[in-house]
């Protein structure tokens, strides 16, 4: 019977470690937005869609609150898609630093990585208070336009086809070929790392998370959608074609929004 090395044995370990980690962050965040979206709808049905307007008129508490939202929302949709890199990230580290553990450098890699999709909150938030002043957005965070929805399936569709999104994809799709290239030794260059790692996911997804304005930003089942789509992109078989077929689609459907409103 075959019986595991030692050294496989601490690999497993490890990979179950950092599993149990990543299935803890994803499912907190997902457990946090699953709050969001019932206490406002809740909020709504109710009838109290005529308190929203103050929205309106952010201040610093509404800014940070809505930060928070993105910042959280980034990590339930990423984090899964990003898992091979974690994964792999974590056993190049045992292999050549035999005597430690890998868990702590792995958990600054994860903090660089979701450092990346802070400052795209950031600007995300920045987008929907500038949304929300144009009056643009419902109360669901749905918008109201459908010549800015149109063009935003429009820019997504498009930017699939572009050679940035091309050469993004293409180190999120090998994990082992961009930490080879990236490596760096020490706490601070697991965190460099993974904020490489994190920065080349934001350019290759920014497009596809602004969809969140089209369906309803608190829109579960919109979000469980983009980041399926993303996870399938970066891993299945033809990730490349993948993308390529759903940037036709977003093309058409932005196509077909603007022409109704235009013809």
């Amino acid at each position: 019977m075959y019986s595991k090395t030692p050294i496989e044995a601490v690999f497993k370990r490890d990979r179950i470690i950092v599993i149990s980690g990543i299935a803890v962050v994803s499912v907190l965040a997902w457990m946090y937005m699953l709050y969001l979206a019932l206490g406002m709808n809740s909020f709504l049905d109710m009838g109290m869609e005529m308190s929203l307007p103050q929205m309106q008129s952010w201040g610093a508490v509404d800014f940070s609150l809505m930060f928070i939202m993105w910042a959280v929302m980034m990590v339930a949709m990423m984090v899964p898609s990003a898992a091979p890199t974690i994964l792999m990230y974590a056993r190049i580290y045992r292999k050549r630093c035999e005597r430690q553990q890998p868990v702590v450098s792995t958990g600054m890699f994860l903090l660089g990585y979701l450092s990346a999709w802070a400052w795209y909150s950031a600007l995300a938030t920045i987008g929907q208070w500038g949304l929300h002043s144009a009056a643009l957005l419902s109360p669901m965070m749905v918008s109201t336009s459908p010549i800015l929805g149109g063009v935003l399936l429009l820019a997504a569709g498009i930017f699939q086809f572009t050679p940035l999104k091309h050469a993004c994809l293409t180190r999120c799709r090998s994990p082992l070929g961009f930490l080879l290239n990236e490596w760096r030794e020490g706490i601070r260059g697991a965190f460099i790392m993974g904020l490489r790692s994190g920065n080349y996911c934001v350019v290759c997804c920014w497009a596809l998370m602004s969809l969140m304005f089209v369906a309803g930003v608190m829109s579960l089942l919109w979000m469980a959608a983009i980041a399926a789509f993303v996870l399938l992109e970066k891993v299945a078989p033809g990730g490349q074609w993948v993308s390529r077929a759903s940037g036709l689609l977003l093309i058409l459907w932005g196509a077909w929004m603007l022409m109704g409103v235009l013809g």
